[in-house]
């Protein structure tokens, strides 16, 4: 992403303060997790820190670890929770536009109900 400056108008801002519709399947205090309305699996969630967080992965530091963390574990409590557990899910954090990053805002995708298939 150019520069690490957060911009307040990108579409996970938006959603997250209901500017823009989402179908959530979890909010709290710290994330939301969204369907993504461009699935790339039967099962495509994203999980979206709220406030201004760091623009991609590049702009995280140390002290992100904790929340992080936090994002991480939620994650996979709602791929059980989706019934994903058992056969196995992905989870994806895309870094610039060379990552395939679209928006400006850290996210992590959680992908499965198909094999997804090796990526390297």
């Amino acid at each position: 992403m150019p520069g690490h400056t957060y911009d307040p108008e990108n579409v996970f801002a938006k959603i997250l303060r209901d500017e823009i519709p989402s179908v959530r399947v979890h909010e709290d205090g710290e994330f939301i997790a969204i369907r993504d309305v461009n699935p790339a699996a039967p099962t495509h969630i994203l999980v979206i820190p709220r406030g201004a967080a760091p623009v991609s992965p590049a702009a995280l530091a140390e002290a992100d670890a904790p929340w992080l963390g936090r994002m991480i574990v939620l994650a996979t409590r709602i791929a059980r929770e989706q019934g994903l557990a058992e056969r196995g899910y992905r989870l994806v954090m895309n870094c610039g536009a060379d990552g395939g990053q679209a928006v400006p805002h850290l996210h992590l995708h959680l992908l499965g109900g198909r094999p997804l298939g090796g990526l390297a």
